[in-house]
């Protein structure tokens, strides 16, 4: 284990739906007297794979099964998979939040989480005195965060409201300061779960420059993300899970392609996203919860796509105005599609209703590729209610319309526009 920080051999988590207990007395005795004895739990079923969109009748669901890999010593290890996959099982119990069914993980250094970002922030307590409380749960000494704590603010950017209260902070003001207490803490390991999915723009920049700066120095993060984008350019080795498994291991580029080469294959034609993961947006009082497209996948290059997005207001809205983007499978977006006026039909979203936008692509113009979406809810022009940035992903393929010097090409976007010839020169 010498360039190995983590080794994982073997790791099960085993759920019980419902009920913890057995349902009887002396099955819960049994259950203690093979545990003291270091004997298997008898009440315990074998069998199940962690397929949570298959419903059963079964009270228990493996959230991992028999995972294995190592984590090298130093550099950033990403960890991917759709929802549900067993990634942030797997962070809770490499940080000892929760203890494996089976298995065993061996650690070599010290390890710091920051699995929920803002937990122990106390509304009623002003920012100064959060800092101090939370880099305290955090594992913080308190000389040391008063040392740090001048770079802590700076950093979140909230100085001139770092003696209020943080109940009168705004959710992006709240999650910036407890995101960096979180990032000046100095383990050896640290542990991230969906940290780029935080603040704002230029904050995520933030972030993203903090994390390359703690992997310079010689530390180990391993951290998830539905961002492949960020993945691919912080990663240089990226876990695979799927169902509970391990499906691969390796360089980051190999991987996520063999990744995005499966999502193209099981693509969704409605995705629900009413638990996805948000983005610059929590969702509070507009929330997306599904997307559907209405005319099949894949979508064709050149043709009509149709797609529907739902939405759940939780408070009145005035002007809810839905978006759909398409981006590179490294998040670089191509093509936005907004809704730049007010829609007649929405117009003042009561709370409690749930409205369905359909959204028209007459000539889709997107190369044959693989791409991925974001979708997004806005009051008027101004401010973000919501916004999915893994949204799922589509493919585009060829059609009647596609030229052939098109094929093969990278994904991007090929538009015809109106050329004319201005003027000519005679030879």
């Amino acid at each position: 284990m010498s360039s190995t920080v983590i080794k994982i051999e073997n790791v099960s988590k085993l759920y019980r739906l419902g009920e913890v207990g057995t349902g009887t007395l002396s099955h819960d005795l049994n259950r203690w007297w093979h545990r003291v004895r270091g004997l298997e739990d008898p009440c315990l079923k074998i069998g199940q794979v962690n397929d949570r969109t298959v419903k059963g009748s079964s009270d228990y669901a493996w959230a991992l099964r028999d995972v294995s890999f190592n984590v090298p010593r130093g550099g950033v290890t990403g960890v991917i998979g759709r929802n549900g996959a067993g990634k942030s099982t797997l962070l809770k119990i490499l940080s000892r939040v929760t203890a494996p069914t089976s298995g065993r993980v061996l650690v070599k250094g010290r390890i710091a989480s920051l699995l929920e970002v803002g937990t122990g922030f106390h509304p009623e307590l002003t920012g100064r005195e959060n800092v101090f409380l939370n880099g305290a749960i955090l594992g913080m000494r308190e000389r040391e965060i008063a040392r740090k704590f001048a770079e802590i603010v700076a950093f979140a950017g909230v100085e001139r409201y770092i003696d209020t209260p943080v109940k009168r902070y705004s959710s992006g003001m709240h999650v910036r300061l407890a995101f960096a207490v979180a990032a000046h803490l100095e383990p050896e390991i640290l542990i991230v779960d969906e940290v780029l999915a935080v603040g704002d723009a230029e904050f995520q920049k933030k972030c993203l420059g903090k994390l390359q700066d703690v992997a310079g120095h010689g530390r180990t993060i391993i951290m998830v993300s539905h961002n492949l984008g960020s993945i691919l350019s912080l990663c240089e080795t990226v876990v695979w899970l799927a169902n509970g498994q391990c499906v691969q291991s390796g360089p980051a580029g190999e991987v996520v392609n063999a990744y995005q080469a499966a999502s193209a294959v099981t693509a969704d034609q409605r995705v629900e996203l009413a638990g996805a993961p948000r983005f610059l947006a929590d969702g509070t009082h507009a929330r997306i919860t599904a997307l559907e497209w209405l005319d099949g996948l894949p979508l064709r290059h050149g043709c009509t796509a149709r797609v529907r997005l739902e939405i759940a207001f939780a408070s009145p809205v005035t002007d809810p105005r839905p978006g759909l983007g398409f981006a590179t499978m490294d998040g670089t977006r191509l093509v936005t599609y907004l809704a730049e006026t007010p829609l007649p039909g929405a117009r003042a979203a009561r709370a409690g209703s749930v409205h369905v936008f359909e959204l028209v692509i007459d000539d889709l113009p997107l190369n044959p590729g693989m791409y991925a979406l974001e979708v997004s809810c806005r009051e008027g022009t101004s401010m973000n209610l919501d916004y999915v940035k893994a949204a799922g992903c589509v493919d585009v393929v060829s059609s009647a319309h596609t030229p052939a010097h098109f094929l093969g090409k990278p994904p991007a976007v090929r538009l015809a526009g109106r050329w004319q010839v201005a003027t000519t020169h005679p030879a």
